[in-house]
C-alpha cells in the first residue's frame, strides 16, 4: 500500500500520515527525516544534499527524488509506505512516477485532505507553543489548564510567527500555486481520493481507512 498525503499546510496530513503508518505498520516517510538520516550517515546522496543546504539553497527535484526512491526501496517498505511532504510540485511528481516505473511499481493512493483556506487560517491562529519547552496547544482543541500558561513547565505560551494569519495566507498562496496542481495530476492518474478535513480528526481517519479498504 503506497500512499501520498496531499493537503494545504495545517490540513492535518502529518497527523493522519502517522496514524496510517501505525495502523498498517508501514513507514511514515517525510523528506525532512530522509535528509537528516542521509546527512547523519554520510551517504553519497546525503553529502550531495548537504552541499545545497549549507548554501541555503533548495535541494534540486532530481536529488530529492533519488533520496525518496532510495528510502522506499529499503526492507521496511516492502508492504508499502506513506509519503508526507513529497511530492510538492508537478516536476517532483513526474520524477517520482518515472523513478517508480523504472523499479516496476507505482503509487496506489493520493489522499487529499481538503480544508478551505478560511478554516485553515482560523485553525492555525488557535495554535500556541511554549517558548521554553516546545509543548504545543490549541486554544479550542487542546487548551492549557491555565490560559496562556504551559501545563508542562509553567512558562508562557505564544502564537508562533509561522501560525500568524498573514504568514499562513502566504504559505497558502505558495500551496495553491505549486502544490494544488498535484490534485489534478493524481486525478488524471486515477489514484486521487479526497477527504473532508473539516471533520474531527478521528472521523477524517475513519474516512481514510474506508478509502484504503482495510
Amino acid at each position: 500500500m503506497k500512499i501520498i498525503m496531499l493537503g494545504a499546510p495545517g490540513a492535518g496530513k502529518g497527523t493522519q500520515a502517522k496514524q496510517i503508518a501505525d495502523k498498517y505498520e508501514i513507514p511514515h516517510i517525510s523528506t525532512g527525516d530522509i535528509f537528516r538520516s542521509n546527512i547523519k550517515e554520510g551517504t553519497e546522496l546525503g553529502k550531495k544534499a548537504k552541499t545545497y543546504m549549507d548554501q541555503g539553497l533548495l535541494v534540486p527535484d532530481e536529488l530529492v527524488c533519488d533520496l525518496v526512491v532510495d528510502r522506499i526501496q529499503q526492507d521496511d517498505c516492502a508492504n508499502g509506505f506513506v509519503l508526507d511532504g513529497f511530492p510538492r510540485t508537478i516536476p517532483q511528481a513526474e520524477a517520482l512516477t518515472d523513478a517508480l516505473k523504472k523499479i516496476g511499481t507505482a503509487m496506489d493512493f493520493a489522499i487529499d485532505i481538503d480544508v478551505p483556506d478560511e478554516a485553515i487560517i482560523t485553525r492555525m491562529a488557535g495554535r500556541r507553543a511554549c517558548i521554553h519547552c516546545g509543548a504545543t496547544y490549541h486554544i479550542v482543541n487542546i487548551p492549557p489548564k491555565k490560559e496562556g500558561i504551559c501545563d508542562r513547565c509553567g512558562n508562557e505560551i505564544v502564537l508562533r510567527d509561522d501560525d500568524k494569519p498573514e504568514t499562513v495566507k502566504k504559505r497558502l498562496e505558495v500551496y495553491h500555486e505549486q502544490t494544488k496542481p498535484l490534485i489534478d495530476y493524481y486525478k488524471e492518474h486515477g489514484i486521487l481520493k479526497s477527504v473532508d478535513g473539516t471533520q474531527p480528526m478521528n472521523q477524517v481517519f475513519d474516512a481514510i481507512v474506508e478509502i484504503l479498504g482495510a
